[in-house]
């Protein structure tokens, strides 16, 4: 259910036109436009690079627009916007890191802001866990204000962030991807908090990727193309694949993928594999130019069953077998031995190495194939890079780059490159889209489609049941460490196939 819509008869709490923001040279932002109502919910939406984070930097004054730029909070001109005049206006930010401090209370969490002064003082306790304590009281929220906050998960740490922006009196939040990291639970349960500030009056921006979510709690879409304003959209009737659309400027082929795969030969069998406490009696199978879709929410055990494929973590009973050779994986070594790539859904800290360059990256997993005489040969290493960098269709300025420096689908790419180069039999991919904008995600979908067609078995890994349900030859779905149900999706609907899921 979608909050009510905005009071239009009011001004709006903030505008913005004629934004202009250049960084040496590309034009971040061309003359866009952006206002919010009171008590609104709305979105801003676009591909990665679209813009939206600098818009929101210009807004909190983190970054200044060029000469021509008017802003208004209320009605009244902005001179020059500062971090401390969009504070002081009861805009704030939270981002998708949080900005929280482990280590401190819930109270202190919450409060810092309101019993900070300008000179050193002591601070005085009762009130700061009183002003705590009345923050989540209006998110209908209850903690232990003197634990440590990093006893919570992230769920209850996006509630404690957005209780810490009510203490400065915020008339707009800005909501970076709050749901990147939840179940479908948190996220209902964060969406019913959305609902209940913007009743209270207070406006609500969401960034999301997630655009049924999108659909669900906006009133209004922003969209951002190239740094410019393609339209603003009411999103009753709005659907997602002409949202998609507006974004990119190009049109998707939404459609179930499945091919019948039931006389190629089997390349990963897992009989009745278990491990305490985490998966129980799990038993599938995958033949060659298959993709099989594994979903369920989070906490499932899916990742837990994928490592234990990939040698990772030690099943305490069952078998994994590749082309009917029972593996006995000892590591991810013996795993990548046997045919076995594992993509990681944790891209930043797992799949890549983000301060190095994109060639290295590359060819991490195959260094024996760049040796010559036992030190790297760069022929062959830049012979390796631009294949796949071809063959992957990868963004890049130069190989030397620090990987970095990519969008998060160009990022997710080079992981999967570096899988490819070992010439897997088996490609396992863990929520290969998180952070990846739907441009970017049809793109990866397209090399899923292809590896397939090429032979490569694929488990595709998502929380996200759409993706499995148009990219997948078969549907697993996983539920408290079991296999619970197999679907196949010319005989079920998307929305029957979301109903057994969330159920």
């Amino acid at each position: 259910m979608r909050p009510a819509q905005a009071t239009s008869d009011l001004p709006p709490v903030l505008s913005l036109s004629h934004v202009n923001v250049t960084f040496g040279g590309v034009k971040a932002l061309q003359d866009v436009s952006f206002e919010v109502l009171p008590g609104e919910v709305q979105c801003i939406a676009g591909e990665n690079g679209s813009g939206k984070s600098t818009l929101i930097k210009v807004i909190t004054g983190v970054y200044n627009a060029a000469p021509g730029t008017e802003i208004q909070i209320n009605g009244s001109r902005v001179e020059a916007m500062t971090p401390a005049v969009a504070h002081m206006a009861g805009i704030e930010v939270i981002w998708q890191d949080l900005a929280l401090f482990p280590e401190m209370t819930v109270a202190e969490n919450v409060a810092i802001q309101g019993v900070l002064g300008a000179t050193p003082h002591l601070i005085n306790h009762g009130v700061l866990r009183r002003i705590a304590k009345e923050a989540l009281a209006r998110l209908g929220a209850e903690f232990d204000l003197d634990a440590p906050l990093r006893t919570f998960a992230i769920a209850q740490r996006q509630i404690v962030a957005i209780a810490r922006a009510l203490t400065s009196d915020a008339r707009v939040i800005f909501m970076d991807e709050p749901t990147s990291s939840l179940t479908r639970s948190e996220t209902d349960r964060l969406l019913d908090i959305v609902r209940t500030l913007s009743a209270s009056g207070v406006a609500i921006v969401f960034v999301s990727h997630r655009l049924a979510e999108v659909l669900d709690i906006s009133t209004r879409v922003t969209v951002l193309r190239d740094g410019r304003l393609v339209g603003v959209y009411p999103t009753d009737g709005m659907t997602q694949s002409r949202l998609t659309e507006l974004m990119t400027g190009k049109t998707f082929d939404a459609r179930v993928r499945t091919r019948d795969n039931s006389t190629s030969p089997v390349v990963l069998s897992v009989q009745h594999l278990s491990r305490a406490g985490e998966y129980e009696d799990v038993s599938l199978t995958i033949r060659k130019g298959e993709t099989v879709g594994l979903t369920g929410l989070l906490g499932a055990g899916r990742t837990e069953l994928a490592l234990s494929i990939f040698g990772m973590l030690r099943p305490h009973s069952g078998t994994v077998s590749i082309e009917g050779r029972e593996l006995a994986a000892r590591s991810n070594r013996d795993a990548i031995a046997a045919g076995i790539g594992y993509l990681s859904e944790d891209r930043l800290s797992l799949g890549l190495i983000q301060q190095q360059s994109i060639a290295d990256n590359t060819v991490i997993t195959v260094l024996d194939k760049v040796l010559s005489s036992g030190l790297i040969s760069m022929r062959r290493k830049n012979a390796l890079v631009d294949r796949w960098v071809n063959d992957l269709s990868i963004k890049i300025g130069s190989p030397l780059d620090a990987v970095s420096t990519l969008s998060g689908g160009n990022q997710q790419r080079i992981a999967i490159a570096k899988w490819l180069a070992v010439g897997p039999r088996l490609l396992i991919l863990d929520s290969p889209t998180v952070g990846v904008d739907v441009g970017a995600r049809a793109g990866i979908f397209e090399i899923v489609e292809r590896l397939a067609g090429e032979g490569l078995a694929i488990l595709l890994i998502s929380d996200e049941v759409p993706e499995v349900y148009f990219n997948a030859d078969r549907v697993l779905h996983m539920a408290a460490g079991r296999i619970v149900g197999e679907y196949d999706a010319h005989k079920i609907s998307l929305t029957e196939l979301e109903a057994a899921v969330y159920a």
